[in-house]
């Protein structure tokens, strides 16, 4: 029996099928994602922000002690810089400003992720490291795209895409001289590592070192802050080690 026309039909639906197949693979990326809510910040920034006033930089990696840093979004204004870490997630955000940890809840799936306004104090602290600029006219802003919903109260500058120019405008105070903002836009120009591929990798190299770190400690189950091993010193416990919540007396946590 003659399977070729078989074989040909079947290789024809595969063919038509493999770049959708692509594309929805695409779509649920990391990467993907990550384009995609950089791209929603600049269609924002630049559709309803004055650019002769706000200079946007975009995706800046900057070198630190231990590595690399990289932000998403860095506006430049004579109100302020404003150091902007993006977030495309879906489902339901709980968290609180001082937390370690937020969660994320789809349906009945709950994940934990870092609470990202610690993310991006790493961020403005290391921009005003390199600008010797007071933090006081950096502004830390964290913004959601994608379909989720905050179930606490946020920060006001714990936004939606549509909430972000609502924060920027809202500094109306003028924090920089003409100068100042022009040599801003040019020492960050001067001191990011050069952009692309190379870059990227390394900064991801490093990241992944962290979360092995991270990863290799401890975690308290209830608060998600580091554990600590301790002595037992009073008791029948007494001499014996066990591992403690960091934050403790805040948080009781023992684990054995």
């Amino acid at each position: 029996m003659d399977f070729t026309p078989i074989l040909s039909s079947v290789f024809s639906v595969l063919v038509y099928f493999i770049p959708i197949f692509i594309i929805l693979a695409v779509g649920r990326s990391a990467w993907f994602k990550g384009v995609f809510g950089e791209f929603m910040v600049n269609t924002a920034v630049k559709f309803f922000l004055d650019k002769e006033k706000y200079h946007l930089i975009k995706n800046v990696t900057l070198p630190t002690d231990e590595g690399s840093t990289q932000i998403d979004h860095i506006i430049v204004s004579e109100f302020g810089i404003f150091v902007i870490e993006t977030k495309n997630m879906k489902g339901w955000i709980f968290g609180s400003e001082h937390q370690k940890q937020w969660t994320q809840k789809i349906f009945k799936h709950s994940s934990k992720f870092q609470n990202p306004l610690h993310q991006n104090y790493k961020h403005t602290k290391v921009l005003g490291s390199c600008l010797g600029m007071d933090e006081s006219k950096l502004f830390s802003v964290v913004v959601f795209v994608g379909d989720s919903a905050f179930k606490t109260t946020m920060p006001n500058n714990v936004t939606y895409a549509g909430g972000l120019i609502r924060y920027i405008k809202s500094k109306s105070s003028s924090l920089l001289s003409a100068t100042e903002v022009r040599e801003a836009v040019e020492q960050i120009s001067t001191n990011r590592l050069e952009p692309g591929f190379k870059t990227n990798r390394a900064h991801v190299r490093h990241v992944k070192d962290i979360q092995q770190k991270k990863a290799d400690q401890k975690v308290c189950p209830k608060c998600g802050s580091g554990m600590v091993l301790r002595t037992a010193k009073k008791g029948a416990n007494a001499g014996e080690q066990f591992w403690g919540c960091s934050q403790f007396p805040k948080c009781k946590v023992v684990l054995k």
